[in-house]
């Protein structure tokens, strides 16, 4: 919430100085010349008075104790003197309000009772013409207690925004908190499965240079399209965090053959059932697992056939990859986050998933639930 200008501040004390003098030079005539008030014409020290509520209304908002103790004390010195009544409550009023507003509810009944028995006391026995009887008492009690009322609800009003306003707070952070934590493993499978590549195809390279270079040059190719895929995807991943930017997932399993085709291996692609639209969390959950799948492959099972098998339900989709083993002991590169980071991506969307040795080989299977559409 932004703070509200000086000047603003300003005009609600300068209204309030300003209508509690001029009114009250508007209401003193009749006051002074009815036997049954005998009230005070207004003289500077009454202009003083009915203007001190108002000017304590400047620091309602740093000091609401200060300002009510000031607005009340000088009401009741200005009743007190003879002056006319009304509209010199204005400016007790409004600073009630702010002290029960801002919290201060103690010393807002406090003043507000302390100015209800000046007042029944005054009346009774100290005004010029005595207005004594319950009735009496009772309406002034009654209009007081209105006005604590509304400034009770007021502040209950708030305080039920502010905790609405926190609580929508909170989950704002909360989803920017989600947010970033699947930008972060998108960046990490991004860069995961294109690094281990782009690893893989130079070490190739590097060794059949001299004796083989047209098969050094298909690496190089790979290491080449590799690195442009990856700096297309960080895009991509990347863009999600714009302003505006739509909120749809980076990669899904139509893409697949192209993520096949690039990751250098003997791959079977295998497709079980009727396969059908996906749920945009589910469909990329099903791509980062393969692709994540086809990178440990790549590094720690170089030399292996890889079967990926992908069976569709109306329940559930199930990813099953499967490697024949290397024919050499492969190079690790990560830090060990691949198989937990998969099964995170499982267990977000409610699914499980299982990394075992298989044969010589390993083998990773996914079951991942597709929520019922609402009816």
């Amino acid at each position: 919430m932004h703070a509200k200008p000086r000047w603003a501040e300003l005009l609600l004390p300068l209204f309030a100085g300003v209508f509690q003098v001029m009114a009250t030079r508007g209401v003193q005539w009749w006051q002074v010349h009815d036997p049954g008030m005998l009230r005070v014409p207004l003289d500077p020290l009454g202009c003083a008075l009915a203007l001190a509520g108002p000017l304590a209304l400047i620091v309602r908002r740093r000091r609401p104790v200060l300002t009510l103790a000031v607005a009340v004390g000088s009401t009741m010195i200005f009743i007190g003197l003879g002056y006319p009544y009304g509209p010199v409550f204005l400016s007790p009023i409004i600073a009630l309000h702010s002290a029960v507003v801002s919290g201060h509810r103690r010393a807002a009944w406090s003043a507000w009772g302390l100015a209800y028995a000046f007042f029944v006391v005054y009346t009774s026995w100290l005004a010029p013409v005595r207005t004594p009887g319950w009735l009496h008492d009772l309406t002034v009690g009654a209009l007081m207690g209105l006005v604590l009322v509304v400034a009770e609800f007021s502040r209950a009003r708030r305080e039920r925004q502010a905790e609405r306003e926190r609580v929508e707070e909170e989950e704002l952070r909360r989803q920017a908190s989600e947010e970033r934590l699947t930008m972060a493993q998108e960046l990490h499978d991004v860069l995961a499965h294109n690094i281990s590549l782009i690893h893989v195809q130079a070490s190739t390279a590097l060794h059949l240079i001299d004796d083989q270079p047209e098969q050094a040059r298909t690496a190089l190719t790979t290491i080449k399209q590799a690195s442009k895929d990856v700096l297309t995807e960080m895009r991509s991943v990347l863009n999600v965090l714009r302003d505006g930017a739509p909120r749809s997932p980076t990669a899904g399993l139509d893409r697949l053959d192209e993520l096949v085709e690039r990751s250098g291996l003997p791959v079977v692609k295998e497709i079980v059932g009727e396969a059908g639209p996906l749920p945009p969390g589910v469909d990329r959950a099903g791509y980062r697992i393969v692709q994540e799948a086809l990178t440990n492959v790549t590094r720690h099972a170089p030399g292996a056939s890889v079967t990926v098998v992908l069976r569709y339900d109306p329940r559930a989709l199930t990813v099953q990859v499967t490697d024949t083993g290397g024919d050499a002991p492969g190079e690790s590169l990560g830090s060990g986050n691949g198989v937990p980071g998969m099964r995170e991506r499982a267990a977000a969307l409610g699914g499980t998933l299982t990394a075992t040795h298989h044969g010589r080989g390993f083998r990773v299977e996914a079951r991942l639930p597709i929520p019922e559409e609402p009816q």
